[in-house]
């Protein structure tokens, strides 16, 4: 609520975002697309961790893709590797199946691989419509030369979604520099919890919710062009 009111079009839904996000339950999904009129893509991720999913979890993925599409989500947020780096394409194409007709996002386990460009190569045979990447660097504006290689490479076969440590000081410019179109972004706020506290008690009380203003400064950034 608070992404669609600062000006966003699209939201990825998540759990946990604290390790990178995971799936959301039906719950979340189903109060969420009841609430928002934009696109809600839901990540479809099992667990914390790394990238390189059983064929339980793939099990269990493919049913999530079930409760998400049923629920009404938009589109489906996924992918997975392989130990020596690449993409798994089995893996990933058992998902991107279970997802159709919705469009498909290969989530940051991008950056987790070998060789990015062929990792692109890759997924876009497979028939993904989009990839979150910061172009395998720590944020996506130290990775946007590689991003605008991802760009050229890609050539308007498949969307490449910018994401990492997004700033509205230099949105604008990442999308200039990288030739991107499309900026993923979650500044968060800390919400202190007015609930009593114990004296000694050492359990978390406090969380983060989304900064409405800090992601309006940047919707804003790249919509008048930026510095």
């Amino acid at each position: 609520m608070a992404a669609e009111e600062a000006g966003v079009s699209r939201i990825e839904l998540c759990a946990n975002l604290d390790v990178g996000g995971t799936t959301p339950s039906a719950g979340l999904i189903r109060a969420t697309l009841r609430r928002v009129d934009i696109p809600v893509f839901v990540m479809i991720r099992p667990r914390a961790g790394d990238f390189l999913y059983s064929a339980e979890e793939i099990e269990v993925m493919l049913r999530d893709i079930e409760v998400a599409k049923h629920a009404g989500a938009q589109g489906i947020v996924s992918g997975a590797l392989h130990a020596n780096g690449v993409i798994d394409e089995e893996g990933t194409e058992a998902l991107l199946e279970a997802a159709a007709p919705l469009p498909f996002t290969f989530h940051k386990a991008f950056d987790a691989t070998r060789d990015l460009l062929e990792s692109a190569d890759a997924i876009v045979a497979l028939g993904v419509s989009r990839v979150l990447t910061s172009g395998g660097a720590p944020t996506a504006m130290e990775g946007a030369s590689r991003l605008k290689q991802l760009v050229e490479r890609t050539s308007g076969r498949m969307a490449i979604l910018a994401g990492g440590g997004v700033r509205s000081d230099h949105a604008a410019r990442l999308a200039r520099e990288s030739g991107v179109r499309e900026l993923h972004l979650g500044p968060r706020r800390l919400v202190t919890s007015p609930a009593h506290r114990t004296p000694g008690w050492t359990g978390a009380s406090d969380w983060t919710a989304a900064d409405v203003d800090a992601i309006r400064q940047i919707v804003q950034s790249v919509s008048v062009g930026g510095p």
